[in-house]
């Protein structure tokens, strides 16, 4: 794959995972700075997450994980993946896959930064090409992770990075990212806000996500992620390619239309998306993608 070059070539050994640069001392600092009066991502509840005041997305100022793994479900030049999925999410989609993490019915699992560390560390021995940050959703626990990676940089652990988010970052947040993260992997939901309010239940949808767009195809390899919703075409998936054509297109950018869609959790509540994705409307959103001269991958 020609795009995504220097992703490739962390994962390869070629070159050196970003976050070995980073100054992680500055960044850790500012993080919990955030942290007191949270405003990690867009809601910008301003809790103090330190004394365990909850906002939108309930995490608790420690991390708390679902599950991790390595995951050889992901993307093909992912595989195998570290997938460390961490509890909670700051969306509440009303058809979230994985809606047992991100509605908080099951209990997690409290871990230490530095049994985190030695979990990466593992996995890597095991064959994992990259530490793949997920949930729900990592944004709450930024704090944390910039502390791992700082563990990990002590110990001169080279494993890429990967950013796998709903991309609802605060322009704060996405600045701690800068010069640390080899790869994001951002979900574009949405075309418009008003189905993002109605669907997810978040505010200033696509001006946020494509703000923090811009900032990652400026920093690092972008791949973004956008699964086709039924009978959301003309309202989020042709916009959003539209978008990425005019906007971000470029060779560090690969756009991944994701076919998998199916109405878990509470979509049968909305007629619309109460029935799984056809193959025609997949097909149209690709053909669409490779009409606007995206990176599509095959």
């Amino acid at each position: 794959m020609e795009v995504l070059g220097y992703y490739l070539a962390v994962r390869d050994g070629k070159k050196k995972a970003r976050f070995l640069s980073a100054n992680l001392d500055e960044k850790v600092e500012e993080a919990f700075r955030l942290f007191e009066k949270c405003e990690l991502c867009e809601h910008k509840c301003r809790v103090d997450r330190i004394k365990g005041q909850l906002g939108v997305c309930r995490a608790p100022p420690y991390i708390l994980l679902s599950s991790e793994f390595l995951h050889y479900g992901e993307e093909s030049f992912l595989v195998p993946s570290h997938t460390i999925f961490f509890m909670g999410c700051n969306f509440a989609c009303v058809y979230c896959q994985n809606y047992t993490i991100s509605n908080w019915l099951e209990l997690g699992v409290k871990l230490s930064e530095e049994e985190l560390a030695d979990m990466i560390v593992a996995r890597k021995k095991q064959g994992a090409k990259n530490v793949n940050f997920v949930g729900g959703e990592p944004t709450p626990y930024l704090p944390f992770i910039l502390k791992v990676l700082r563990i990990l940089k002590e110990r001169e652990v080279s494993v890429p990075v990967v950013w796998n988010s709903n991309f609802y970052m605060s322009r704060k947040a996405m600045n701690l990212l800068k010069g640390v993260v080899d790869l994001y992997l951002p979900d574009f939901k949405y075309g418009n806000d008003e189905c993002a309010l109605r669907l997810s239940k978040v505010r200033n949808y696509f001006a946020t996500v494509t703000r923090n767009l811009k900032e990652a195809a400026g920093d690092a390899d972008v791949c973004i992620r956008h699964l086709v919703l039924p009978n959301h075409f003309e309202c989020c998936t042709k916009p959003i390619l539209e978008w990425i054509a005019s906007n971000i297109n470029g060779k560090n950018v690969v756009v991944n239309i994701m076919p998998q869609y199916r109405p878990e959790w509470k979509a049968q509540e909305y007629e619309e998306i109460s029935r799984p994705l056809k193959v025609e409307e997949w097909e149209k959103a690709v053909r669409y993608a490779e009409e606007l001269g995206l990176n599509v991958m095959d």
